[in-house]
């Protein structure tokens, strides 16, 4: 089950699983973890080494497989792939970073940004199946390498393009300068999200579609509880040109107690794994900000909460289910831990010390959820700037432990199974490496991207601090009803 599958099913009805997590719970510790919500700039952290490390290394990630030519980022590498346009906003994310952290020049990261912006100004849009590259000014989920067009039958998808973009919203916020490439990339970011229809969307009431098909039309479902698309919504909200309805976000708030559990720990929205409380947050500060669903459970609770505060919880849970370990799954542990998104070495059932354990490959991974002993480095990493103290634990007892078999000059490999080390049939994916188990055999661009940027914005605030000037997400969330913190400082 992938990524977009397991939100399908989500969205249809099923319950989330209740998970939780051991946490403050109070403004005072949620300010004392990242700095000040209130506007002020905080001074940069001192990162561990071993921190600043695994992210200059997953920038070179970047670097290295993202097409000097187009700026298109491959879905996954070694393996020969299609683009993923979540992971090209990612890419986006990392040439700023790269700048501020010496790794790259302003004018090499200039010129890499401005060709991509280049490139999907250029490419073709239209209803036709084939030939294109989206539609409607949204993209299609992976495009193809050499052409830039739809590669396959994928879907044209909303969120996938919402992440393209938002990394498009930031690039143009970093390049503030007169230099004309510069003023470049924001005219030509500027267009191509005001030309997205993101009205053309909204087919059911108050709902956005997850996709679109050129052969069969809109896809059944709708962005439609807790997840990573509240980023889709703000951005669909504060358009310019072709805005939704606010409506839209009080009808996704009106599903939040399908998603509301205090299981593994404190009272929060639920959403298994853990990318859903990743994405959103490489972009909007949400910290000390609340809107009206918010505000109501603070009262409610008498303890304040939002959402940097609900992920910082979904990440306590995600140590707490691995400490448990109800599965009992070699490897868990309150050190050792981490369920998204990721890929798995195949499907099939094997029996392991007298039990038969059902495995998958690439699926969408989370407590109790399609658990199958696969561990996510991306999951702990990428959650660092919600809760560090026992994120850098985790990250150093991985390296420690496993060492070279999931850990490489481009940082983590995008999984591991410690309860797999043998296998009766042959893998579909990855491979058995001695001391370790099973080992995927590639990097994920949207795996790797959100370990630079939430490293990011914990030493520095750097893509809040910049975001939290864009205009286009301020108006959204003047509209969905957010007040205090940095937004009325």
């Amino acid at each position: 089950m992938n990524r977009r599958h397991f939100l399908m099913r989500t969205t249809a009805g099923a319950a989330a699983l209740a998970v939780g997590g051991v946490v403050a719970g109070q403004a005072a510790a949620q300010q004392a973890v990242t700095g000040a919500v209130n506007g002020t700039e905080r001074r940069p952290l001192r990162l561990d080494r071993e921190i600043n490390e695994l992210q200059e290394r997953t920038f070179r990630w970047f670097e290295k497989v993202t097409d000097r030519r187009t700026g298109l980022t491959p879905d996954r590498w070694p393996t020969p792939s299609f683009c993923s346009i979540a992971a090209v906003g990612f890419a986006l994310t990392c040439w700023p970073i790269g700048v501020e952290r010496r790794w790259m020049t302003r004018d090499e990261a200039r010129e890499r940004t401005l060709i991509t912006i280049r490139y999907f100004h250029s490419l073709p849009q239209g209803p036709e199946p084939t030939g294109t590259a989206g539609h409607k000014g949204f993209f299609y989920h992976f495009l193809d390498m050499e052409t830039g067009h739809r590669y396959r039958t994928n879907e044209l998808s909303t969120v996938d393009t919402a992440l393209l973009i938002a990394g498009m919203l930031f690039a143009a916020r970093y390049f503030d300068g007169d230099h004309p490439d510069e003023v470049e990339i924001r005219s030509r970011v500027q267009a191509l999200y005001e030309r997205i229809e993101w009205d053309w969307a909204v087919v059911r009431d108050n709902r956005i579609t997850m996709g679109w098909h050129p052969e069969s039309g809109f896809i059944p479902s709708d962005w439609h509880v807790y997840n990573e698309g509240m980023l889709l919504l703000l951005l669909a909200i504060g358009s310019p040109t072709h805005p939704v309805s606010v409506n839209v976000w009080h009808e996704w708030a009106a599903s939040y107690d399908e998603s509301w559990t205090d299981r593994w720990g404190s009272w929060h929205l639920n959403f298994a794994p853990i990318f859903g409380h990743q994405y959103s947050h490489m972009y909007v500060d949400f910290r000390g900000i609340q809107d009206a669903w918010m505000r109501g459970q603070t009262a409610q609770l008498g303890e304040y909460l939002d959402y940097f505060e609900n992920s910082r919880r979904a990440v306590y849970a995600q140590q707490k289910y691995a400490h448990d370990n109800p599965g009992q799954w070699a490897g868990y542990s309150s050190e050792t831990w981490g369920l998204t998104a990721c890929d798995g070495p195949g499907d099939f059932k094997q029996t392991i010390n007298g039990v038969e354990r059902d495995f998958f490959s690439y699926s969408a991974r989370g407590p109790g959820e399609r658990d199958d002993g696969t561990i996510a480095p991306t999951a702990a990493a990428s959650s660092i700037a919600f809760a560090p103290e026992i994120v850098v634990p985790c990250i150093k007892a991985m390296k420690s432990r496993f060492g070279a078999g999931i850990y490489t000059e481009w940082g983590f490999l995008d999984s591991f199974n410690p309860t797999l080390t043998q296998r009766d049939g042959p893998l579909q994916h990855g491979k058995i490496v001695d001391g370790v188990g099973w080992v995927a055999d590639d990097y994920l661009g949207i795996d790797q991207g959100p370990i630079v940027g939430m490293t990011e914005n914990h030493r520095s605030e750097f893509i809040w601090r910049y975001m939290r000037g864009e205009p286009n997400i301020r108006r959204a969330l003047d509209k969905a009803g957010f007040t205090g913190g940095w937004l009325t400082a």
